[in-house]
């Protein structure tokens, strides 16, 4: 059958089905015929898989049909297993109807042994898999012969793999793949990100942008995106993380009626727990037709829930991120989103969640969590009509995943080191790899390194006649179990007693339990029991009072693009305007804020200082995120204390960070300022550029000096040293988590001591600065406050934008039930400091008319 041909079929199978091509997939069909790889980039639901998958079907159809059922044709990495199966369902439903008699099949962590044993012996046409799974296919002896007639790679949601050590995991497979079949094509598919040159020459290095057909391939279809705000009836001009909460359910409640299936998205899996439960007491008639999805869940729990909602069966689901990505739940018309979304490509996902197909509107509710959290929503808005979506930024060398590629390869048939080298070298994330680090990976993997020569253990690959291979079962063994990227805290199964597995909590909750406390997991009123062999063993309980787990992680900080549109907003309330709904909402928040301080401008840096009971603040609002903030507030405690010995107690959120202390901060000395005999006046400023307390020079040397960097290290280290094969977790139930913990803490301070500049331990500082400090971003924003103003102000209170620093500084003291009656107290007291204010502000003016 001519091409022609071919594609008019393709053309009638989507009028078929009540479609049309966009043009972009047409263009994507064509590229690949021509041999070309490249990046589609298109909104949620816009048609990226029929893009990608449907050339090779052509291919096929036009040149090979009488050739038979081919072997393995299409690899289809996937970054979610929840995602296969639906893919699968999507790839298969053209073969049929096109009778092309290709087998679909996955290869995850879900497979069964059975699946397992068959695909190593013959794999299927396209087989959609993982990036664990595709480095455990490359272990093996045969892989070669198993992707002997591989032409196409697909990596879906590329966007979501690009900034993460799965995703080099994948460079790494890719490099190997082409070293194969030097001709091999490469689609990545990819929504919301901002920087697609960089995604592109990460998955295909050196392709041009715009090659002939390839390159980046942009799906520009008209998908709106509605974003709309529950306000709440009253907003407090002094807020609080999380004080609206639960007051919204009402409302939420009433928005999920108006719909027939609704996604409630929240931030955290504690959070998602708690709102689960607070809708099924409010509407206790939904019982069976709501649902909870979180990634701790147990994977039977979660498929009965993916699968429900195909069906129709289910009214809501309040779920986190694990919904976030690609699955096609068509049915859902709504989206719900609680608390902050703390970027804008998140929430264009979520939204996408909604009208998940071409042409369709998207649609996603915001419940703020918080009344500073308006102006996040208002932001977002602005952020997504202007395109700024964030960059996803490509990790550089990370030394314990290319050990860990080492060992694969050995495995896999083994390998010559300098073909290996040139091959990890055509790779993004390491095309600066020195000889050195090169020689320094190599000699650890087969002798140790320097400080583990004398155990046989760590001597994992060997040289036979210029071939590095692994012949200790053993080695292979753990290798083959441990393989991956993926390291989370210590996760303990949560069982019944007499009955089914529920999900995993994570190890320093569960410690915490006593017999008979009362926990909500699962959606469900837990009672602990006991803990036991890496189980924690609970029952059914009749008490709904109970504490709700908190895993680690769970408070994700502010993106770049929505802290930049953040500051944008409160630059155009300083000047008066209060565009939107939700502007005008936190209006009188805003305007008292201006009126016992002041609301910065975009370039300005906004510093309040003020003395209470506790001892003397500064409040720092640079509008930046919390983990930059936690690094700034270190940072800057630091520098003042090197003028003069003071102890600081730190607090920060999103918007800012506070310093208290027992006497006055030296900040005057710090600024390189000198006040005027009315030094006492309120409000003064200075330009940034002069200001070494903001300076970024020494940034590196005083941020770790300003930490308990080594203990932050040491805990970065157990994944770094869980990936580079040095601690082995063992099979389920083999070893406790307490030794894995203990030994990578004794590997850490074995090479500290003897080994002190091990690479492994560098990788670690500098994992610690960038991932959990974002040191890069905190730079930024120090060049940023050195190019603006320094805007110092005296309060005789805290300021509406002080008020969630101290409740947040309060929350690590007392129970909840505590920090709101404390909280009340002191919301009333300032309250009427700012009615008495407002009376009297307004009695002058009387008086001036």
């Amino acid at each position: 059958m001519n091409l022609e041909r071919v594609l008019t079929r393709l053309e009638d199978w989507f009028a078929h089905r009540g479609w049309a091509p966009f043009p972009f997939q047409r263009q994507v069909w064509q590229a690949y015929l021509a041999g070309e790889s490249g990046l589609i980039h298109a909104t949620t639901g816009a048609g990226k898989t029929y893009a990608a998958w449907l050339g090779p079907v052509a291919e096929w159809l036009a040149f090979e049909a009488a050739s038979g059922t081919p072997a393995l044709r299409v690899l289809w990495i996937t970054p979610l297993r929840a995602l296969a199966a639906d893919t699968v369902e999507a790839l298969r439903a053209p073969l049929e109807d096109l009778g092309v008699p290709w087998q679909v099949e996955t290869r995850t962590g879900d497979t069964s042994a059975a699946a397992r044993a068959r695909q190593r012996r013959h794999l299927p046409t396209a087989l959609i898999t993982t990036p664990e799974s595709l480095s455990l296919l490359l272990t093996q002896p045969e892989w070669r012969h198993l992707f002997a007639d591989l032409r196409l790679v697909v990596v879906d949601e590329w966007h979501e793999l690009l900034s993460t050590k799965r995703g080099v995991q994948v460079e790494l497979a890719l490099a190997r793949l082409r070293r194969l079949h030097p001709d091999l094509r490469v689609w990545g598919l990819s929504a919301t990100m901002g920087n697609l040159d960089v995604a592109l020459d990460a998955l295909i290095p050196g392709l041009e942008r715009q090659s002939p057909r390839g390159g980046i391939v942009r799906g520009h279809i008209s998908k709106p995106v509605v974003i709309e705000t529950l306000l709440p009836d009253t907003i407090e001009r002094f807020p609080w993380a999380g004080h609206l909460g639960l007051k919204l359910l009402p409302q939420v409640v009433a928005t999920i009626e108006q719909s027939e299936t609704s996604l409630v998205f929240t931030n955290t899996r504690a959070q998602a727990e708690i709102w689960y439960q607070a809708l099924l007491d409010a509407r206790p008639e939904w019982a069976g037709t709501l649902a909870l999805h979180h990634g701790s869940l147990d994977r039977e729990v979660r498929e009965w829930v993916e699968n429900a909602l195909r069906d129709r069966r289910l009214r809501c689901v309040v779920c986190t991120s694990s919904l976030d990505l690609g699955v096609d739940f068509s049915p859902v018309d709504q989206v719900i989103q609680i608390g902050s979304p703390k970027g804008v490509a998140r929430l264009l996902q979520r939204a996408g969640r909604s009208g998940h197909r071409p042409g369709a509107v998207s649609k996603v509710t915001c419940a703020p969590a918080s009344a500073l959290e308006l102006i996040d929503i208002a932001a977002a808005r602005d952020a997504i009509a202007q395109e700024q979506i964030e960059a996803r930024i490509p990790l550089e060398s990370p030394l314990d995943v290319l050990v860990q590629h080492l060992v694969t390869c050995a495995l896999g048939g083994g390998f010559v080191a300098d073909e290996l080298l040139a091959e990890v070298r055509s790779t993004r994330a390491f095309r600066r790899l020195s000889d050195n680090e090169w020689q320094w990976a190599l000699d650890f993997v087969v002798r140790g390194g320097t400080s583990l020569r004398a155990y046989p253990e760590f001597h994992r690959i060997v040289e036979r006649e210029g071939r590095y291979v692994v012949e200790n079962e053993a080695v292979a063994r753990r290798h083959r179990v441990n393989i991956g990227t993926i390291v989370s805290e210590t996760a303990l199964k949560v069982q019944y007693v007499r009955g089914g597995t529920l999900g995993t909590v994570e190890e320093s909750f569960a410690a915490r339990l006593k017999p008979g406390e009362v926990f909500f997991f699962a959606g469900k009123a837990l009672e602990f029991v006991q803990l036991r062999d890496m189980t924690v063993f609970v029952r059914k309980a009749e008490r709904r009072d109970g504490v709700t787990p908190r895993w680690f992680g769970g408070r994700m900080p502010l993106s770049t693009e929505l802290s930049r549109a953040i500051r944008a907003r409160i630059a155009e309330a300083r000047d008066g305007v209060f565009r939107g709904a939700e502007m005008e909402a936190v209006r009188p928040l805003l305007e008292l804020q201006a009126r016992w301080s002041l609301l910065p401008s975009a370039d300005e840096l906004l510093i309040e200082r003020v003395q209470t009971r506790e001892g003397y603040h500064l409040f720092i609002y640079p509008f930046e995120g919390r983990l930059v903030h936690e690094g700034m507030a270190a940072l800057i405690a630091f520098r003042l204390s090197r003028l003069r010995p003071i102890t600081f107690t730190l607090a920060m959120n999103d918007y800012g960070f506070e310093l208290l202390a027992p006497d006055p901060a030296p900040l005057t000395a710090a600024l390189d300022v000198t006040l005027d005999d009315a030094g006492g006046r309120r409000q003064w400023s200075i330009a940034g550029a002069n200001v070494p307390l903001f300076s970024a020079e020494r940034l590196v040397e005083d941020i770790l000096a300003s930490l308990n960097a080594t203990e932050m290290a040491k805990r970065q280290f157990r994944e770094i040293a869980r990936i580079a094969g040095l601690v082995y977790e063992g099979y389920p139930g083999e070893k406790s988590a307490r030794q894995v913990q203990a030994s990578s803490s004794l590997m850490y301070d074995v090479f500290a001591q003897y080994d002190p500049e091990h690479r492994l331990l560098e990788q670690a500082r500098c994992e610690v600065l960038e991932r959990q400090l974002e040191q890069s971003r905190l730079a930024e924003a120090l060049a940023r406050i050195a190019a603006g103003q320094i805007i110092v102000v005296d309060v005789p209170r805290p300021t509406p934008f002080a008020f969630p620093l101290l409740v947040d500084r309060l929350r690590e003291r007392l129970s909840s039930e505590k920090l709101a009656d404390r909280v009340r107290k002191m919301q009333l007291t300032l309250e009427r400091e700012a009615d008495a204010g407002q009376q009297e502000s307004q009695a002058r003016k009387r008086d001036r008319q």
